[in-house]
């Protein structure tokens, strides 16, 4: 998806499984703590539905406006319920990434390490 999009306009946006079928409404938009990119969107599935999360990186946005997230209706009602207006632990992430089948990324390094390198090393 794209990167560079507002995340508030987002909320509000209808959004679709892979088939056409409608999911419902996004609520909220998580962004990752890393980068401040829109990471995960809370959809609300019903007038009386808990919100789901959906991972923004697969999904689209289509000419319409709507969210096109590219899996099954029904496995994104099965997503783990964290509530909403909440942080994202980087636990209940992990959770999300398993059920949906993506994969993690390994962290980047931290900055300025020397691999193969100590500060006090000489050469002999």
């Amino acid at each position: 998806m794209q990167t560079d999009i507002d995340p508030r306009n987002l909320i509000g946006r209808k959004a679709f499984d892979r088939n056409g079928a409608k999911i419902g409404t996004i609520d909220e938009v998580y962004l990752d703590d890393a980068t401040g990119a829109p990471e995960w969107a809370a959809i609300r599935t019903g007038l009386f539905s808990r919100d789901a999360f959906v991972p923004l990186e697969p999904s689209e946005l289509v000419k319409d406006g709507s969210l096109r997230v590219p899996f099954d209706r029904s496995l994104i009602k099965d997503a783990p319920d964290f509530g909403v207006g909440r942080h994202l632990s980087p636990e209940q992430e992990l959770q999300l990434y398993r059920h949906y089948g993506l994969d993690l990324a390994p962290p980047p390094p931290p900055p300025d390490v020397d691999f193969g390198h100590t500060a006090n090393s000489s050469d002999a």
